[in-house]
């Protein structure tokens, strides 16, 4: 992404909106890596005196795009921000991070539908392909989909910074007149024997020896 770390609001830089804000905890500690904002917010996630919550919302931080968490959300404002960028004719991508189980939102297929039509190749949705959606939905075929929505449809692995470099590298080749989609298969836990896949750890929080292994498993003990 091209940005100015100290203005990250400006209309011409890239955009990342975080469409799955149940992710917001990985999207804040980036913000702290590039200097975005102050470690003493990190240290105060979550906590009834902290500023950042379990849910992104921009009005609470300035770096933050978008109040989501609400699935289904993130993908129509990337695309008005892409298009209004397209019709004044500035520079910039879009991006925009949902997982495959928001793919099941209505509104997500509308703004696909309408970023398609509108040709907006300055928008790219990257999908954190989980596996999530098959529990309850297990005909999914989202390369099939989205292609047929009329996006360039680029399929990869989500883990290790080459899988994710060698995806997003694929762009530059891609039709330039479409959006794209990253379609990138993770999986639940990456690391953690004790908590890879589905099931409780979906919401669940680790006890002191579950962190300890945890912890141990991820090479931070």
């Amino acid at each position: 992404m091209e940005y100015a770390v100290e203005d990250l609001r400006n209309n011409e830089n890239d955009i990342f909106i975080l469409s799955k804000g149940h992710g917001a905890a990985a999207l804040y500690v980036v913000l702290e890596k590039i200097g975005a904002i102050k470690p003493a917010l990190i240290a105060n996630y979550g906590k009834p005196e902290g500023l950042l919550g379990g849910h992104p919302e921009r009005f609470k931080s300035k770096e933050i795009m978008a109040s989501t968490g609400s699935l289904g959300h993130g993908l129509p404002i990337a695309a008005g921000v892409a298009l209004g960028r397209k019709i004044q004719g500035k520079p910039g991508r879009i991006y925009c991070l949902l997982g495959d189980g928001e793919c099941q939102e209505g509104t997500v297929w509308e703004s696909a539908n309408i970023a398609a039509n509108q040709k907006l190749e300055n928008l790219v949705a990257i999908i954190d392909w989980n596996g999530s959606a098959r529990q309850l939905m297990p005909l999914e075929d989202l390369n099939a989909r989205w292609a047929a929505f009329g996006w360039n449809v680029v399929m990869g692995k989500g883990h290790g910074l080459a899988n994710l470099a060698n995806a997003f590298n694929k762009i530059a080749d891609l039709d330039v007149l479409r959006p794209t989609v990253l379609i990138l298969e993770t999986v639940k836990g990456k690391g953690s024997a004790l908590i890879e896949g589905h099931g409780a750890w979906h919401h669940k929080m680790p006890n002191q020896s579950e962190y300890r292994q945890i912890m141990k498993d991820l090479g931070n003990e």
